[in-house]
């Protein structure tokens, strides 16, 4: 069992595009999203010890709210109550992602956290009772716990096998509004429906994301309209190939040719807007 601190990254999940197909009996909607990983994070650091414990720091950890209702915390005892005897200890989350901003910051969190936790109990990474952890903490967890391109199905918890996505060079940008996942997704007003889900992965991914959208971006507007203001400065950005919203906002994306022009890009957003968080990044699978 390893006894010393390690730091894992916890990317921001990117929603290249996202269907929704229809609203359960249950409440929840089947979805269909491509989903890729950023350059950018949070950070956690673990060390094993007597009691469960986090702190979490940095520039958007006052958003974070309450550190005892984190997804870390939870995803660990999620975990220990399928692992007898698991080893615990103190996490500390340098918060760096915007809060409630469709980046899945919580959720990648709460993957790290899992990850952290089976390499201080020498559990193998394959091992399904991550799998059931993460599932029990939150939709987004699962797809975050190995940080690949992937098509995500169902409510989260149907993935494809990792998807062969070359680099994208992007921008990120959130106008500092905090968006309610719950509220956007009861703007869509979709009847009840349970449709099958498509089985297997996109043939061409890159065509996926061209010819696709995200279907929480009209309901997201209306909530928040400065998200179409991002869309619209986005798209008129020199070089620009397309411009979306990810997850249910208000966190936007544009796409680019070269990682020079989405640099270029997020330096002329920054001047114009300097209230808002802007990252050049780029896409596809989490950075070591």
């Amino acid at each position: 069992m390893a006894s010393t601190a390690r730091a894992e990254k916890a990317p921001a999940k990117v929603n290249l595009t996202l269907r929704v197909l229809g609203r359960r009996a249950d409440g929840y909607h089947e979805l269909e999203s491509l989903v890729a990983f950023a350059g950018v994070g949070d950070a956690l650091t673990f060390a094993p010890g007597d009691a469960l414990t986090l702190t979490v720091s940095g520039p958007t950890a006052p958003a974070a709210g309450d550190s005892a209702d984190n997804l870390v915390l939870k995803a660990a005892r999620a975990l220990a109550e399928r692992i007898a005897g698991l080893t615990l200890g103190r996490f500390a989350l340098s918060k760096r992602l915007p809060v409630a901003a469709g980046l899945g910051g919580g959720s990648a969190d709460a993957a790290a956290a899992l990850r952290l936790l089976a390499h201080a109990n020498g559990i193998a990474l394959d091992d399904p009772r991550l799998m059931q952890a993460a599932q029990a903490t939150g939709a987004d967890v699962p797809v975050c716990l190995d940080p690949r391109p992937r098509l995500m199905r169902g409510v989260g918890d149907v993935l494809s096998a990792p998807l062969d996505l070359p680099r994208l060079f992007a921008v990120l940008i959130n106008p500092g509004v905090a968006v309610s996942t719950r509220e956007v997704f009861a703007g869509l007003n979709l009847p009840p429906a349970a449709p099958p889900v498509p089985a297997g992965p996109p043939a061409a991914p890159l065509a996926e994301i061209a010819s696709g959208r995200n279907d929480l971006e009209q309901p997201a507007i209306e909530l928040e309209p400065v998200i179409a203001d991002v869309l619209s400065i986005i798209n008129k950005l020199p070089g620009c190939r397309l411009a979306r919203m990810s997850g249910s906002g208000a966190t936007c994306f544009g796409l680019f040719e070269t990682n020079a022009a989405a640099t270029a890009a997020a330096r002329t957003v920054r001047v114009g807007y300097p209230q808002w968080w802007v990252r050049a990044t780029v896409l596809g699978a989490a950075q070591s």
